[in-house]
């Protein structure tokens, strides 16, 4: 005698069978929603769908947007290790031939009559606090200085609790290995490779754009004695860095600019360093962003560009970062912006990168956050902390697996005659790199 098995009418089983046909193949996680039920591979990675309001904003808002908006609301959480979910749903793409979500009209009216069988039709749900809110054109001076306060004034506080004590805010250089290398020596390896690739000696002219906290423009002045202009739109950053300036008595070494790099004026600079600012500038803005940095230094000086990059069949940032962390970025493979340099009159003399280094930069900044959790929602509130835990465990593992990456390039300005400046090795560069 048989018995037919029971159907499986529960939230999770519904939720699976929409999400199974929205992907094209199995779900590698396992589902629980918010009546109890379950379904999905044992020992898998568990996502948690708390509320019927989670499946109504994927209604209203399908793909990687609106299942970023249910997980800083926490209407939606992953069990357990959330790199590990995010590393399951990214396998399934990569390695079963399964797509992001695509919702045509067919699957809207399927996922509409699941919603509706659920409970979960209604109004669409508020978009969280945390999500950016840009107006004017793309790239104008008003929307990238809006675009840039989103992110990079947060607070100093923040960042500080986030930070090392360099409070450099960009991949680190892991020059050792050894188990007492952290990570402010990574980022000072980093700040002294830069300070090599562009030759500065006592009284050289260095313009740093986009200089963070100033992480660069003080360790140049007080290590190599030279002479900076800082260039940032972020006013707590400015703020930060003339009272480092102060404190550290560096006022006679060091002018601070909170200016969009398009006023920048002058030029004949010995060096001009742009570390992880490039991919803010916008695609179409980047040949005159390149032409800048190609008029502000002279001949024989040289320009170094840290830029992220997207792999040649990566989105680059996506829809969340962009609306969350870093609004109207845009990041391109590697050899097209070394493309922009040349065309711009630069010659590219060295490209190292540096990806698997930012891998082990953010897993740094993501312990410190899990750490501190609590003093981080204090500061900033949970959804904020949650945005920021998504954010760099989802960075760390595009790095990991190369949709996206970071790369040093280093240019000069040849003379008129072809005089590049450039000693016939770099050997000198790497020598006691890890020395502290």
């Amino acid at each position: 005698m048989s018995t037919a098995r029971p159907e499986r009418t529960g939230a999770a089983h519904r939720l699976a069978a929409l999400a199974e046909d929205a992907l094209g193949g199995r779900l590698p996680v396992r589902l629980r929603a918010w009546d109890g039920s379950e379904t999905g591979p044992a020992g898998a990675p568990v996502v948690v769908v708390r509320s019927r309001r989670a499946l109504r904003r994927l209604l209203w808002q399908p793909g990687e947007l609106g299942l970023a908006q249910a997980y800083v609301t926490g209407e939606l959480d992953i069990e357990g290790d959330l790199a590990q979910g995010l590393r399951a749903m990214w396998g399934a793409v990569r390695e079963r031939g399964a797509h992001p979500p695509r919702f045509g009209p067919a699957d809207r009216v399927r996922a509409a009559g699941t919603a509706l069988r659920l409970g979960a039709v209604g109004p669409r749900p508020a978009t969280p606090a945390s999500q950016a809110r840009l107006r004017g054109g793309l790239h104008s001076k008003a929307r990238d200085r809006a675009a840039i306060s989103h992110h990079y004034d947060l607070s100093n506080d923040f960042y500080r609790l986030l930070l090392d004590e360099t409070m450099a805010y960009s991949c680190g250089y892991w020059a050792g290995d050894e188990a007492g290398f952290t990570d402010a020596d990574a980022q000072r390896a980093k700040l002294e490779l830069i300070c090599r690739k562009l030759d500065l000696v006592p009284g050289a002219r260095l313009l740093d754009i986009g200089c963070g906290w100033g992480s660069l423009t003080l360790y140049a002045a007080e290590q190599h004695k030279a002479q900076v202009t800082a260039v940032t739109l972020a006013r707590e950053q400015a703020a930060y860095i003339r009272e480092q300036v102060r404190e550290r008595g560096l006022e006679h070494q060091v002018d601070v600019v909170c200016q969009d790099y398009r006023d920048i004026t002058g030029g004949a600079y010995d060096a001009v360093a742009t570390v992880e600012m490039g991919e803010h500038v916008g695609d179409a803005e980047y040949p005159a962003f390149a032409a800048a940095l190609h008029r502000m230094v002279r001949p024989r000086g040289r320009v170094l560009v840290q830029q992220m990059s997207r792999g040649g069949n990566a989105p680059g940032g996506g829809e969340f970062i962009e609306a969350y962390i870093a609004p109207d970025m845009h990041m391109r493979p590697m050899g097209q912006t070394v493309g922009l340099l040349e065309a711009a009159g630069l010659e590219v003399r060295s490209v190292e990168s540096m990806r698997e280094h930012y891998v082990r930069t953010i897993e740094g900044w993501h312990r410190t956050l899990e750490d501190h959790w609590e003093e981080f929602v204090h500061l900033v509130g949970r959804e904020t902390a949650r945005v920021w835990r998504l954010y760099l465990v989802g960075g760390a593992l595009a790095f990991e697996e190369g949709r996206m990456g970071v790369d040093q390039i280093l240019s000069t300005r040849p003379a008129p005659g072809g005089d590049s400046g450039m000693p016939p090795s770099q050997r000198s560069w790497y020598t006691a790199l890890d020395a502290r």
